[in-house]
């Protein structure tokens, strides 16, 4: 845990808590201004967000109503632009806008991306910014894998406030098919095999019979 991620989620209220509840005294460390960290990505954040297929994107309404949202999308279609800068190019959907018309009232917004497998989770806070595709098309077009059959509208440009890696705990395991292709293909070729030698030796007993008779 880093300072820039306590600055932000540790709140007067949430500090009450955490003092209500006997936790407060081992978070305060993270708000001493020796402790820094957690405004930039490295490495090891950009590989784990290029990995990704889609995210949780969280928003806040101009009645104060917070809305989340999936987004998804060809794996890594979220890119690290720089240490400070994560974009992905906005597709056409259901044409509600939420997440758009939020963004443009208020533009905080919060993500968390999760890796199911190996149950790790990186949350990201940062100031979004709407490019509309006929402002700036060679953005949006950079941001847009050509072999994935969507259409940009736009682009979402974040400049990161704060990062926090979370815990596992209760994190589910879960795959998808293409994660699990590895596992089954050995698999599915072993049944291809029982496959064809049961239908060989059927064949073979067939032939007996007839034979037989």
């Amino acid at each position: 845990m880093a300072r820039a991620f306590a600055e932000i989620a540790f709140t007067e209220a949430v500090r009450a808590e955490q003092t209500r509840q006997g936790s407060a005294a081992s978070y305060a460390r993270f708000l001493e201004p020796a402790a820094e960290g957690g405004d930039s990505l490295t490495a090891r954040e950009a590989d784990f967000i290029a990995a990704r297929d889609g995210f949780f994107q969280a928003t806040v309404s101009e009645t104060g109503w917070p809305y989340v949202q999936f987004r998804g999308g060809p794996a890594g279609f979220l890119k690290v632009l720089d240490e400070k800068t994560v974009a992905y190019a906005d597709f056409r959907g259901n044409r509600q806008y939420l997440s758009v018309g939020n963004l443009k009232g208020d533009d905080r917004v919060s993500l968390i991306l999760v890796d199911y497998p190996n149950r790790r989770r990186l949350k990201v806070w940062g100031h979004a910014r709407i490019v509309e595709r006929a402002d700036d098309p060679a953005l949006v077009d950079s941001l847009h894998d050509a072999a994935y059959r969507a259409k940009p509208e736009r682009a979402v440009v974040i400049t990161l406030a704060a990062f926090d890696w979370n815990c596992p705990q209760h994190i589910p395991q879960r795959f998808t098919l293409e994660e699990l292709e590895p596992v089954l293909a050995p698999l599915k070729e072993e049944l291809r095999r029982l496959e064809a030698e049961n239908a060989a030796l059927r064949a073979g007993t067939g032939a007996v019979a007839e034979t037989a008779g």
